[in-house]
């Protein structure tokens, strides 16, 4: 597996584990896993943050199961970006090597 195929991998995992996580959450306020106390205040930031905790897992689910990611949105931009990459770096090494030869040609006179 090359390296974007890797790092494709590792975003999914990253992805499935971090909506478990927010799910998670959301379950254990809403069941008062933590034992928060029962006044009107507690139960409302309690009921509030399970609210949020769900409903972001919710978003990043549809994310991942629809592909939709911030930094990749498909194949082509990932092959775009590794072309665009080489092609920047192979620039930048003729540039080097166009300083190095005007400096040696300035030493030689």
């Amino acid at each position: 597996m090359n390296e974007t195929g890797m790092m494709r991998g590792v975003r999914v995992f990253f992805g499935i584990f971090m909506v478990l996580v927010y799910l998670g959450m959301a379950a254990l306020l809403a069941l008062n896993f933590f034992g928060w106390s029962n006044t009107p205040l507690w139960n409302g930031v309690r009921w509030t943050f399970a609210a949020i905790f769900a409903l972001y897992g919710i978003y990043r689910c549809y994310r991942q199961v629809t592909g939709r990611d911030y930094y990749r949105l498909n194949r082509n931009q990932d092959q775009d970006d590794e072309q665009s990459t080489y092609t920047t770096y192979a620039e930048q090494l003729k540039k080097q090597q166009q300083q190095w030869e005007g400096g040696a040609n300035d030493e030689k006179k």
